[in-house]
């Protein structure tokens, strides 16, 4: 039970945290790989080594002791928290080794003098209620995928049934389930994950579904990364026929329904969940404006589909922004400001939805904010952990 003492003393932490809580959480991570090497297959190490996961995971600290008396705050955060723990498949007994290590290296990272006796306990009873909220949010997503039609929990097997090269990076892979069973609808916008064995060991990857639900299949686009272990294994290993385990859809980043026009804006490989959003948009009348920003036309990757679409499709309007050359784009250079003063509907009251790499996003949520996107329909998702677009 979190009593007032306790979040009194959590409050109070605040700005210890503030100064120093990037070097708690890489300590944190330390202690739990080396404590409890059963928990590595949930974590990209390649975000261990960038460091993003120990900002995420600071950030995510900060916000709940600071919100301890109002927690109503933290409802995005948490559903964002909950929606990658369901993808992954936290259970509730992973909890107390999380607990564990956080605890400890709360006590060595701040030492007695900071960490006493009565800091611990109140962590404890904090950690203790947000363990609480979390495991039974993540059950009513398991329990609802399991009774779904054509759902499940845990790990169900599936047969690659197509890949396709779909630019210079980026190739889809489409994948039917082995029991030849119905698989469960998703929103667009959603993202399966795909567990894989690399080398001996266990690897989970999230990917946004790039089309629209059917029933029948899912289909993943996944861009090759330089070094990245899983990108390039789909991309050198994973054929036609092959076997790979899957877990539910899921994801908190999924199209509204709206009369509002739709502004789709994507970066790179940030244009994976956008398509099942335009196919679902264009099943109405609803106006849509597609952007997506490339390196070059070779990187662009549905470029043609998206091109069939418009001339089937009068309410969608596509626009192309190319870093290097112009054949095939609309502008050149960095998406700007002025871009999207062209590209969006005059009266501003839109729905967006925009993904792409970090640097991007920051410069799109600013750009849509100047030119009068209200804040509050205006909406984004991170491939990796979350990060604050400051």
């Amino acid at each position: 039970m979190l009593s007032q003492e306790h979040r009194a003393i959590i409050s109070a932490t605040v700005p210890v945290l503030q100064q120093g809580g990037e070097t708690l959480t890489r300590h944190f991570y330390q202690k739990l790989f080396s404590e409890y090497p059963q928990v590595l297959p949930f974590f990209n190490q390649a975000h261990q080594h960038s460091g993003t996961q120990q900002r995420a995971l600071a950030n995510s600290i900060l916000m709940y002791a600071s919100n301890i008396d109002r927690l109503e705050a933290l409802g995005p955060l948490v559903k964002g928290i909950v929606n990658k723990h369901a993808a992954l498949q936290i259970m509730p007994e992973h909890y107390p080794m999380v607990g564990a290590a956080l605890l400890g290296a709360i006590r060595e990272v701040l030492g007695e003098a900071v960490a006493t006796d009565a800091v611990i306990e109140a962590w404890a009873a904090a950690y203790g209620q947000l363990a609480e909220i979390l495991t039974g949010a993540e059950q009513e997503i398991y329990t609802k995928n399991a009774q779904a039609v054509g759902g499940w929990q845990g790990e169900r097997s599936f047969q690659v049934i197509s890949k396709t090269i779909e630019s210079d990076e980026i190739t889809s892979f489409v994948m039917a389930p082995a029991d030849e069973a119905e698989v469960m609808d998703f929103l667009p916008g959603q993202y399966i994950t795909i567990l894989l064995t690399i080398d001996g060991e266990q690897a989970r990857r999230q990917y946004s579904l790039s089309d629209i639900s059917n029933g029948k299949t899912y289909r993943i686009s996944v861009k090759r990364e330089p070094g990245g272990k899983v990108s390039n294994y789909l991309h050198d290993h994973i054929s036609v026929g092959s076997q790979v385990s899957l877990f539910p859809p899921t994801g908190a980043f999924t199209l509204n329904s709206s009369e509002k026009p739709l502004v789709l804006i994507s970066g790179g490989v940030g244009i994976t969940p956008t398509l099942a959003m335009l196919s679902k948009a264009l099943q109405t009348q609803r106006p849509v404006h597609f952007i997506h920003a490339a390196r070059h036309a070779g990187v662009h990757a549905f470029g043609a589909h998206i091109d069939a679409l418009a001339a089937a499709h009068p309410q969608l309007q596509r626009y192309y922004v190319y870093e290097q050359g112009t054949e095939g784009a609309d502008a050149t250079g960095f998406l700007s400001r002025e871009h999207l003063e062209q590209w969006i509907p005059a009266s501003r009251d839109v729905d967006a939805y925009f993904l792409g790499p970090l640097p991007f996003m920051k410069a799109v949520k600013f750009h849509l904010r100047d030119i009068g996107v209200p804040e509050s329909q205006s909406h984004y998702e991170f491939f990796g952990p979350a990060e604050a677009l400051q």
